[in-house]
């Protein structure tokens, strides 16, 4: 595993396990969020975005967390390893809301300067609509890019923890 790319809702894990990856694989870890926002919760936009994300994959090695769908074309040809968080919904909106909640005000190490954890009711619904409007493209974009990679699918806490375990 030396290109790693983890997908999956909000709140699944993907920066937790892209961390833990990074450290057990020696391998640079790129959270798209920071890369995403900018100070004040402000979008960088998709023409600035894209070489950005062009520019991390291209690179030998690396892990790469977070979805940016349209970014997928870029990512999912270049992964040798693709993980897909698809842990429960009710789990995912559990953390998020945990996390607005005990980390409000703060600025996470996988988030951009800036932009602290805050209450957003908008966010709370992506996450929990997250898997009816995200699987289906999930899975085609599997096939179309993603085919001649390894892709594990998590689909609970126990599950990841064998997944880590196990390599």
């Amino acid at each position: 595993m030396q290109r790693i790319l983890l997908i999956g809702s909000p709140g699944s894990g993907k920066s937790t396990l892209a961390r833990a990856l990074g450290r057990r694989f020696n391998l640079p870890v790129t959270h798209l969020d920071r890369l995403w926002w900018q100070p004040g919760w402000v979008e960088l936009g998709h023409e600035k975005f894209r070489p950005l994300v062009e520019e991390f994959v291209a690179a030998e090695k690396w892990v790469i967390d977070g979805n940016y769908s349209n970014t997928w074309d870029l990512r999912m040809p270049r992964a040798d390893t693709i993980v897909w968080m698809d842990l429960p919904r009710r789990v995912c909106l559990w953390r998020v809301f945990r996390r607005a909640v005990t980390q409000y005000g703060r600025v996470r190490g996988d988030m951009a300067p800036g932009c602290p954890e805050r209450f957003d009711p908008e966010f709370f619904r992506y996450v929990w609509n997250f898997k009816a409007s995200h699987d289906e493209r999930i899975m085609e974009a599997l096939r179309r890019h993603g085919r001649h990679a390894r892709i594990i699918r998590l689909r609970s806490d126990e599950g990841v923890v064998r997944f880590v375990s196990g390599i």
